[in-house]
């Protein structure tokens, strides 16, 4: 029997409970719907902007305080969403072709399609895949209702089109148009139209907050909802060590070749952080709305709920004035909350965990979803069972060269450390301990030997893996 079978089989029973005396045909528990919440470009710092998130969420359920994305970047972080597999395996590697985007992915093997196979309603609501609705507003295979932004107007908060179940639909400029908004009250509907049937639901909810608004090949702050305006019009910039980073030279030649920010750089940062916590506040009364929805129509109890991010982002951190996809804890770690049965309410574990996991614990906990792929993750464990497992696990870190600023590198982090090796050639290493903001590379420090020889064999390992070697 594998290890995922068996972790299955012993969760399962371990739900089920005893049968009673002479009884052998207890009937399974009825399956979960499944909210899966999931922002855009979202840091974990950027949980301020959040207050009724971290209120009905964290609050009443789990918060997994080490989560992070196997591929910072969005268009493999949602396809692993989609597989449960690292980008090695489901082959998205960027945002556009030829090496990722909408195409790249088989959309006929995707988790819609398990639940929908397996009798769940399934719903997109949002942001699907870059590049998506660029060529055609056809859904993709596995959803009983769509209601997709269309590339390339996909990130704008005003004047943006939707594929609704095929059929394109155009938004304008009017307050009520403002784009977190339209969709909050579409996965509302959808979650009231799901009351009173027996049918369980699959619903995928991806605002695109608070990721830059982009037109056409310009970008800005991404604006927030006319009720929000100006409220973090003061805030500053979390104070962190490695913001414009002082000290490079321990760095792989792609950082080292940034100048450090000059004072109005440094201004257009502090104005970007402001914009992004004020589009959250829309996202913020977004979850709120559908928890409400949830509560008010009794399906509360039977949902679970979570909550993450594609990707982080970069403010100003090594040099990075912004964007994703480096190795770094800034564009790496995500938030990730839970909520539903079995985990603890106000609860904050330490397990390492990524968005590989995400798949399986949706197919574990929906219970009768059969995937038609090998995934490299494995269900959230049960914090209350054990708060300490997972704290040694390693997780791997990928991604293709996209430019000569992102190189392709593979790296392992585990619980106190980060090894990224560079296709370049450049290696880095780094004590999270006692050095959380990465500002010391001891990829050559003689001390460290040991552990770097110890990691690199680990990476070898992962770099590659399938299934159960990925654990």
């Amino acid at each position: 029997m594998s290890r995922w079978t068996f972790l299955l089989v012993v969760v399962v029973a371990s739900l089920l409970g005893p049968a009673p005396s002479g009884r052998t045909d207890s009937p399974a528990p009825e399956p979960l719907n499944v909210l899966v919440i999931m922002t855009d470009d979202q840091t974990e710092a950027d949980m301020v902007a959040l207050p009724e998130t971290r209120k009905l969420l964290a609050g009443r359920g789990t918060t997994f305080v080490h989560s992070f994305a196997s591929y910072p970047l969005c268009c493999p972080s949602r396809a692993t969403l989609l597989t449960g597999q690292y980008s090695h395996n489901h082959g998205v590697r960027a945002n556009a072709p030829p090496l990722g985007g909408y195409p790249r992915l088989d959309h006929s093997n995707t988790l819609a399609v398990w639940l929908q196979a397996a009798g769940y309603y399934t719903a997109l609501v949002g942001k699907y895949l870059n590049g998506y609705g660029m060529h055609s507003p056809a859904p993709p295979p596995g959803w009983s209702r769509w209601f997709g932004l269309m590339d390339p107007s996909t990130y704008r908060f005003y004047g943006y089109k939707v594929s609704v179940d095929g059929v394109p639909v155009q938004y304008g400029d009017r307050e009520e148009d403002y784009q977190t908004d339209v969709l909050a009250a579409e996965a509302e509907r959808i979650i009231r139209s799901r009351a009173g049937t027996q049918q369980p639901f699959f619903l995928w909810v991806t605002p695109v907050a608070p990721h830059l608004e982009m037109m056409g090949r310009r970008q800005f702050p991404p604006r927030p909802a006319p009720r929000h305006e100006g409220a973090f019009a003061r805030e500053p910039l979390p104070a962190k060590p490695s913001f414009n980073e002082v000290d490079v030279r321990d760095k792989p030649p792609h950082i080292r070749k940034r100048p450090r920010l000059n004072p109005s750089q440094i201004q257009e940062v502090v104005e970007l952080h402001r914009a992004r916590l004020a589009s959250l506040l829309a996202v913020d009364d977004l979850v709120e709305r559908l928890v409400r929805a949830l509560e008010e129509t009794g399906q509360m109890d039977r949902t679970l709920i979570l909550f993450t991010s594609d990707n982080g982002f970069f403010l100003g951190e090594h040099r990075v004035p912004k964007g994703k996809f480096l190795p770094y804890e800034e564009a790496s770690r995500v938030p990730l909350l839970v909520r539903g049965r079995d985990f603890p309410e106000g609860h904050r574990v330490a397990q390492l965990v990524s968005n590989v996991d995400l798949a399986p614990t949706i197919v574990h906990w929906t219970q009768r979803v059969a995937p038609a792929r090998v995934m490299d993750g494995r269900p959230l464990q049960f914090p209350a069972a054990d708060p300490g497992e997972g704290r040694d696990r390693t997780l791997l870190l990928e991604g293709a060269r996209l430019n000569s600023n992102s190189p392709e590198y593979a790296a392992v982090r585990d619980g106190r450390w980060l090894y990224v090796e560079y296709a370049t050639g450049g290696r880095e290493l780094y004590d999270l301990r006692n050095d959380p903001y990465q500002i010391r590379s001891l990829h050559a420090a003689r001390a460290t030997a040991g552990v770097r020889q110890d990691l690199a064999a680990r990476l070898a390992r992962l770099r590659d893996c399938s299934g159960e070697e990925c654990f």
